[in-house]
């Protein structure tokens, strides 16, 4: 039996959590699309999940070879969504972590910001360039243009500003453990 669930999660952290609760109530995460998340009867904390924003797409080489090394160690990929990967190990194979020290943690949470703000500066230039083009040859799609500014911010304030703030806590970490 399946279970589809929809639910936007911008925290991969609270989208690892969720899964894994879910995970504990009998559902195996199985497929991720656009916020909808499926899952298949299982028993109850069969796998640990984690999550991961890869370097490069799956599909890269570098990616490749990062997946494969991953299988050794016991982890199953279970999907991908664009750069996104979602690996699973059993629970009874022991405590499952991807990054064992903070500067790759660092490292993992600089990716994850510096795509929410390329995503955010894309989606203000798509306002931006549609109030030009609307000034120029016609009334602006002022609707179009107010959506991308707000989507923009939405971005920074959900995405990049906590992410950034996670990064200067685990700098300020490794900053005492030096």
């Amino acid at each position: 039996m399946s279970l589809t669930v929809w639910k936007l999660i911008t925290d991969f952290e609270k989208e690892e959590k969720f899964l894994n609760e879910m995970m504990a109530n009998g559902y195996a995460f199985t497929k991720y699309s656009w916020g909808k998340y499926t899952f298949e009867k299982a028993p109850k904390g069969e796998y640990i999940y984690r999550l991961e924003l890869l370097e490069h797409l799956p599909e890269h080489e570098e990616s490749q070879k990062y997946i494969r090394f991953m299988e050794e160690t016991g982890a199953e990929l279970v999907d991908t969504f664009h750069r996104w990967a979602y690996f699973r190990k059993k629970a009874a194979d022991g405590e499952f972590k991807i990054y064992s020290d903070l500067d790759s943690i660092i490292k993992h949470y600089m990716r994850i910001r510096m795509t929410f703000f390329l995503v955010a500066i894309f989606v203000l230039l798509a306002g931006i360039l549609n109030m030009v083009i609307g000034i120029v040859s016609s009334p602006p799609n002022i609707y179009f243009a107010v959506s991308s500014f707000i989507l923009a911010a939405a971005l920074f304030v959900v995405g990049v500003i906590p992410t950034g703030k996670r990064i200067n806590i685990l700098q300020k970490e490794r900053a005492l453990r030096e």
